[in-house]
């Protein structure tokens, strides 16, 4: 029985080590943003892709973006406690030094810059500028202003501009329409989570959401279907830039147009379940695009 106890101990703190990193590093969050760049490479690059430059680009868009979300959590450590959401995580609860963490961050952001800079200067630059962005321009301004979400929204739309820059060298056409598409998506993703979880939110002092006292959830509404509505026009600049044909560019705009719908579908219902039917589509929205573009360049 001693034996036995002893193996499971060691065996329970080495799990809950690595629970605490993937809460740390947003693992699910993370691993998103490395797929969206990865994607983008493989839309943008010209000829057959590089197995060497997509393990680089997964390996410095991860430790980069992780770096990024242990500075956020570093710097929301006391507000996370106030969240249900939130609350377990390591540095919130203390099972985690905020030293150790500042630390993990840093090392991880100077491999994870210096594993951009092997494309160009233009990833590194962005890759920086996504850091730097996302933990100290929108982590404060979220207990401040609406304005952190379009802020934001800049360092979230960057890994596809990262991965199309890493695939051609510049700052293409191509890349700037990647970004313009999961810049304005970010908008009715958000809120749609933002939405649901207001009170959660607003336990931490976190405004998140637009307008007025009273009719945030309302507001929330009609500012989503604004910015869905936005992505149909924007969902024919792949075709204008002669990197979709029409039946790319048809799903595309019709994923827009339902996304448009479910957005002002949450304006007009005002309701949890619209909430989540918006929320749920948005998680869809992103890869449907991103594959269609990429299986048209097949």
């Amino acid at each position: 029985m001693a034996v036995k106890t002893a193996v499971q101990k060691p065996l329970a703190a080495f799990w809950q080590k690595a629970e605490d990193f993937k809460l740390l590093v947003k693992l699910r969050l993370t691993t998103t943003v490395v797929f969206t760049s990865v994607m983008a490479y493989l839309i943008a690059v010209p000829g057959p892709a590089s197995g060497l430059g997509i393990a680089v680009l997964c390996l410095g868009g991860f430790l980069v973006t992780a770096a990024a979300n242990i500075l956020n959590q570093v710097l929301e450590k006391d507000f996370d406690r106030l969240m249900k959401r939130t609350a377990n995580r390591p540095l919130a609860t203390g099972r985690m030094k905020v030293a150790d963490a500042v630390l993990m961050a840093g090392l991880m952001s100077m491999v994870g810059i210096t594993a951009l800079a092997f494309f160009n200067p233009w990833t590194a630059f962005f890759g920086t500028l996504a850091l730097v962005s996302y933990a100290f321009l929108y982590t404060p301004l979220k207990r401040i202003s609406p304005i952190a979400v379009a802020v934001g929204a800049i360092p979230g739309a960057l890994p596809t501009l990262i991965g199309a820059a890493a695939a051609e060298g510049y700052i293409s056409a191509l890349g700037l329409t990647l970004f313009t598409i999961q810049f304005f998506w970010q908008f009715p993703h958000f809120w749609s989570i933002a939405w649901l979880g207001k009170e959660d939110y607003e336990l931490a002092g976190y405004k998140l959401l637009p307008g007025p006292e009273g009719q945030k959830e309302k507001y929330t509404g009609l500012q989503s279907f604004l910015y869905a509505l936005v992505l149909i026009p924007v969902g024919f600049l792949p075709l204008s830039l002669g990197v979709a044909g029409w039946i790319a560019t048809s799903c595309i705009v019709v994923s827009s147009i339902f996304f448009t719908y479910l957005g002002w579908r949450l304006y007009r219902n005002n309701d949890r379940k619209s909430a989540l039917h918006l929320m749920f589509f948005s998680f869809v929205y992103i890869p449907l695009v991103l594959g269609v573009l990429l299986l048209d360049q097949i």
